[in-house]
């Protein structure tokens, strides 16, 4: 196009991104649903800023546009039936003593359905739009090619690796099954807590395309703004211990971000965990390497965030001095509410660290040399999400005992495996 037209880059982005094409845009891109949401998703934990605005509220229209839910009622049901009989059978409704075909949530590659089983068991049916997996390839070529168009990306984004790990995600997303899996895996790993638990899943009644799980019902985490301070530092405290101990206590994270998934029920006081499509496991040698990083953060010690950032894959050691300082600013400032000098109760209502870990992205973004390891894509999209959601409840939270409880829980494990290794 721009060769044919003879403008520059930005001149071109400005045609493409103009009001009037703005509406076709944006109803194109919310019909690729998944691919949409993933990468805007993985753009804006980089950096919002290196997106032009008009760009920028593009994606954010669409992430949060209800043409993720069918255009008409009508068309929701069909879909929905033509994907329960491809994948129940034709017999599909008689498996349940009620099914309601009006959706009561939607999401980005699937709607959710009320449902009772003929034993009087309550259940969510989440059905998968037809074609979703089919089209994630074409679909994030496509967005691709809008965002390389509509705007000069800086190296250091390393869009083409966004978008592999995000292909990774979304095909994770589209398997029910693995779902269904993850689901059942973190219900084991949590059994017995007084704060939280997983919906079970329904077998017999799950495919690839299907999951069907109890029914819950709850307050949205994002939406608790009318308890009192003690249940939102109580709720924040939870959410961020549980970041904590995913990754470096159960190795296996829930990684969505999207806080609708987490629904308080203010009657039993747990919180109802949804939606494990992104659910992902870490290796050992990388929270070894990870809760260094934690806790030379929490420390403030500057040597050691560049030793075990190098160690991650965060860094090559060829660095410039200005990349180096920028990433361990980042560090120093994530471990702001864990520092071990730092306040037994931290008040995250009067903090922005979100905005000062930003204000040192276009410097990570013009001078990294190697994009971040890929765990950590959904791994800080969680641990942000976690940030500011205690920020939003203005939460109070014993962060640096947490940190701590956590650093001498780890090298306890480590010393006993190394024992029992010795011992065989």
């Amino acid at each position: 196009m721009r060769r044919a037209t003879g403008l520059s880059k930005n001149e071109s982005a400005s045609i493409v991104l103009s009001p009037k094409n703005v509406e076709f845009i944006v109803n194109k891109l919310s019909r690729m649903r998944g691919a949409a949401l993933k990468l805007g998703q993985m753009l804006s934990i980089q950096d919002q800023n290196m997106i032009p605005p008009e760009l920028e509220n593009v994606l954010l229209r669409v992430q949060n546009s209800a043409n993720y839910m069918p255009d008409s009622q009508l068309q929701a049901r069909r879909e929905a039936c033509t994907v329960l009989a491809s994948e129940l059978g034709e017999d599909w409704r008689e498996k349940f003593d009620e099914f309601d075909l009006i959706p009561i949530a939607a999401a980005s590659i699937g709607q959710v359905h009320r449902a009772t089983l003929h034993n009087g068991r309550r259940v969510a049916v989440k059905v998968q739009y037809p074609g979703v997996a089919s089209s994630i390839e074409s679909d994030l070529t496509n967005l691709r090619t809008l965002v390389l168009f509509s705007t000069f990306l800086p190296k250091g984004m390393y869009l083409d690796n966004t978008i592999r790990v995000a292909r990774l995600e979304l095909g994770w997303e589209c398997d029910y099954v693995r779902e269904a899996d993850c689901m059942e895996r973190f219900s084991k790993i949590i059994e017995g807590s007084d704060f939280f638990d997983v919906p079970g899943v329904v077998r017999e009644l799950s495919t690839r395309q299907v999951i069907t799980t109890d029914f819950v019902e709850g307050v949205p985490l994002g939406k608790v703004m009318d308890l009192s301070q003690g249940a939102r530092d109580k709720i924040g405290s939870r959410i961020l211990q549980l970041c904590l101990q995913e990754v470096l206590e159960y190795r296996f994270m829930q990684t969505d971000p999207n806080w609708s998934n987490f629904l308080y029920d203010k009657a039993t006081d747990r919180i109802h965990l949804l939606d494990f499509g992104a659910a992902r496991e870490f290796d050992k040698k990388f929270t070894d390497a990870y809760i260094e990083v934690l806790y030379a953060s929490a420390t403030q010690d500057r040597e050691a965030c560049i030793k075990w950032s190098t160690t991650l894959g965060f860094l090559t050691g060829l660095e410039s001095e200005t990349m180096r300082n920028a990433h361990v600013n980042s560090l120093l400032t994530v471990g702001t509410p864990f520092r071990v000098d730092g306040p037994d109760l931290y008040d995250f209502g009067s903090q922005d660290i979100t905005g000062r870990v930003r204000s040192e992205i276009p410097v990570m973004l013009r001078e990294r040399l190697t994009p971040p390891p890929d765990e950590t894509y959904s791994l800080h999209r969680k641990l942000s999400g976690a940030f500011l959601l205690c920020t939003k409840l203005g939460s109070r939270v014993e962060a640096k005992r947490m940190l701590q409880d956590c650093w001498e829980g780890y090298q306890k494990a480590a010393k006993a495996l190394a024992a029992d290794v010795s011992a065989n």
